[in-house]
């Protein structure tokens, strides 16, 4: 699971909003390899986009960072603190993508 943190300076917005469709359509890209299981938005009390949860399958971290290596908010300076934890998705959700 990844969890990131978009900057709090006046740009950030922008920032996000510029690049948010390519993002969302290596988003796309994963889903359809299998490696994004769900993904959203974090919205402050205000619902406006502060961050980003995605819930991602890749076989080692380096898997993973190849694709941080290439996403769009990461190489944007959109997210400016990426937490990674590991999940297991349970049983349910096995599978809702592919």
């Amino acid at each position: 699971m990844l969890i990131a943190y978009d900057g709090t300076d006046d740009g950030a917005l922008d920032r996000r909003l510029a690049v948010r469709e390519q993002h969302i359509a290596l988003g796309d890209k994963l889903i359809a390899e299998g490696h994004m299981h769900f993904g959203t938005a974090i919205l402050d009390s205000d619902d406006k986009m502060i961050g980003s949860m995605l819930v991602l399958e890749y076989s080692t971290r380096a898997e993973l960072d190849a694709w941080l290596a290439i996403e769009p908010y990461a190489v944007s300076d959109v997210w400016q603190t990426i937490e990674v934890k590991p999940v297991r998705v349970g049983p349910s959700f096995v599978g809702l993508h592919k």
